[in-house]
């Protein structure tokens, strides 16, 4: 780990109203967009992470998601915050001493059975779904679900965690200015459907579960009627292309700039595809979709779920158009067949796949594995979004309450600390997207370029 004394020109050291507060210790965690630093709170001695964020909407969007969840037990607590107009944003969160990602490659390395063992298993999936749900049902679209995204404590409670690209749903009409976003005394304003006359309280089992068709109602009818709001009071960019400037090339930024959106209307912010870490990112978005929700992230669910079984990255693509063929090969082929409807998606006509007769199956990538487990990665891993399962109906699936029984969190094993990135690792603490853009097609062997009207169709063999 890199010691505070190297870090950058604009750090948390020159700010008296943190420093009077908190002894920052050393540097655990550095990305583009962000530092995190260990440090100690002076009035009561406890361990905190500051979260330096460099980037003015990350910052905004991770706070005002944060405090929408301020009381779910599978979130990171966020204690407290400074901002001001000409200063990087600095949240003070829980410090987490390792993520799931540890628990993946100790599991992989260094355990002496090789696994995660099922009990184990199921704990980590109901935490997991707990903080899912809590977010869906807050209207809040994660966007970025990963194993290096779920923090785990000393005691074995797994929290998700960076949320720079979370998206709140509000309702339409909702006015707000950053002083009302910023202040202190600030509550999440009211929510849409699913969070009316729900209470974010996992700890009580008494709350009856909505059924799939009314909670999938709930999400359609904020889809149809809510707008993503976004925060930006220096300049009036779209989201798309501030999105894309951070996390892509200046092309592939050029290039969005020039998609139509359709998810809302004109005037409001629109959404971008260009969201997420490549490996657990939904189809939908590798076809340039913008008009999603949190279907966005089950999918990434399924695919963090299959490397619980496997230990190892269900879907590892080097670029966009790698991810799509490796998940045809093993779901088969994008078509009206199992999405309908899906001949819309901005850059289906433009790419497109030879039929893959025989897809290798998810039972061939999760080996030794039971029907169950593997029908559980099934219900998420599905083309059409309107099918993937939500998280609410899985905390109920009846593979999380068949025998062997969750372990108790208590009985976890945790990692003591993060172990160090290696090869095959795909993720740093809190602050790595790995968006990387195509940008060149040797790589994936013989295709044919076609002219459309619409311009130009490439189809890759």
């Amino acid at each position: 780990m890199e010691p505070a004394s190297k870090s950058k020109s604009w750090s948390i050291h020159t700010r008296s109203e943190i420093t009077c507060k908190y002894e920052i210790q050393q540097r655990v965690g550095s990305g583009a967009y962000s530092d995190v630093y260990k440090a100690r709170r002076l009035s009561d001695n406890l361990v905190v992470a500051l979260k330096e964020v460099h980037d003015y909407q990350s910052g905004l969007r991770e706070i005002e998601a944060l405090k929408a969840l301020q009381h779910c037990p599978n979130v990171v607590v966020l204690h407290e915050y400074f901002w001001s107009d000409d200063e990087d944003a600095v949240l003070v969160l829980e410090f987490l001493q390792t993520d799931l990602a540890s628990v993946i490659r100790s599991a992989k390395k260094e355990w002496e059975d090789g696994v995660i063992r099922v009990p184990e298993i199921k704990r980590w999936m109901l935490q997991i779904l707990s903080g899912v749900d809590a977010c869906h049902r807050s209207s809040i679209v994660h966007r970025d679900l990963k194993p290096s995204n779920l923090l785990i404590a000393a005691d074995g409670v797994l929290k998700l965690a960076d949320f720079g690209q979370a998206r709140i749903l509000l309702e339409p009409g909702f006015v707000a200015n950053n002083d009302d976003l910023l202040s202190s005394a600030y509550e999440p304003p009211v929510m849409s459907a699913p969070e009316k006359g729900i209470k974010d309280d996992y700890k009580s089992q008494n709350k009856e579960p909505l059924t799939k068709e009314k909670y999938i109602d709930q999400l359609d009818e904020i889809r149809g009627q809510a707008y993503m709001y976004e925060f930006d009071k220096e300049s009036n960019l779209q989201d798309g292309n501030a999105s894309c400037l951070a996390t892509c090339t200046a092309s592939d930024e050029e290039d969005f700039a020039k998609s139509s959106y359709s998810y809302q209307e004109e005037g409001d912010t629109p959404l971008t595809s260009c969201v997420g870490t490549r490996w657990f990112r939904a189809p939908e978005l590798l076809y340039g979709s913008t008009n999603y929700g949190p279907e966005i992230d089950l999918w990434s669910l399924g695919c963090i779920f299959a490397e619980l079984f496997s230990l190892k990255p269900l879907f590892p693509g080097t670029s966009d158009i790698d991810q799509l063929s490796r998940i045809f090969s093993v779901l088969g082929n994008l078509s009206e067949e199992v999405w309908p409807g899906c001949v819309k998606l901005p850059d289906y006509q433009t790419i497109s796949f030879c039929k893959i007769d025989n897809p290798i199956g998810l039972e061939e990538c999760l080996p030794n594995r039971s029907a169950d487990e593997i029908l559980i990665v099934k219900k998420l891993l599905s083309f059409d979004p309107a099918n993937r399962a939500t998280a609410m109906e899985l905390l109920h699936d009846k593979y999380l309450e068949d025998s062997p029984l969750p372990l108790p969190i208590s009985e976890l094993r945790v990692p003591s600390t993060n172990s160090s990135q290696d090869d095959e690792s795909h993720g740093d603490w809190f602050d790595n997207r790995d968006m990387e853009s195509d940008s060149d097609f040797d790589e994936f062997g013989s295709m044919d370029v076609t002219n459309t009207d619409a311009g130009f169709s490439i189809k890759f063999f």
